[in-house]
């Protein structure tokens, strides 16, 4: 048998219902469907015990990737995460602006038509000068708006090693 026992921190309730495990904190709360069958979750007075009678590899990776997911959402829920984002431009100036749930990209390269970069429910996007700050509780949909951006930015046609304009990620910190 092998057991892995996350310890919940101040401030965070874990709750699980059938196979959808919450997590609840002080900016908010997030759910996440984790099942294998070999893999047992209990929920036991300020601890996760994660445990499997299973002794193949697979399943006990699988057991470190819940503990992981564990960690990345109850810092979520207590600290949030925010991404930067820088503009880097050297031939034409590109201007970023926030339309809706997207972010519109006009001037990329001199293209007359604008580029748009979808915005994920839950992550909150503010353009300052020639940066780009994405915050939110969920580190994935963060990752997922800035890959979304990072695509949209995507030089097609020209020469990669010259053209090197795009809105790229500067830092991941919490």
């Amino acid at each position: 048998m092998q057991e892995i026992v996350f310890h919940i921190p101040e401030g965070v309730t874990v709750t699980k219902e059938g196979d959808l495990v919450m997590v609840k904190g002080s900016r908010g709360s997030l759910a996440r469907i984790m099942y294998h069958p070999a893999i047992d979750i209990a929920v036991e007075d300020g601890s996760v015990k994660l445990t499997t009678e299973s002794m193949r590899r697979r399943v006990y990776a699988l057991l470190g990737t819940y503990n992981a997911h564990l960690q990345v959402m109850a810092k979520g829920v207590t600290e949030g995460y925010e991404y930067h984002m820088k503009v880097v431009y050297n031939h034409f100036p590109i201007q970023v602006k926030i339309a809706g749930d997207r972010i519109e990209i006009a001037n990329f390269l001199g293209e007359k038509q604008a580029r748009y970069a979808k915005i994920v429910v839950g992550v909150k996007v503010k353009v300052q000068g020639d940066e780009l700050i994405l915050n939110g509780i969920d580190r994935e949909k963060i990752g997922t708006t800035a890959a979304n951006v990072e695509q949209a930015c995507k030089v097609r046609n020209r020469d990669p090693r010259v053209f090197q304009d795009g809105i790229y990620i500067t830092n991941r910190g919490a």
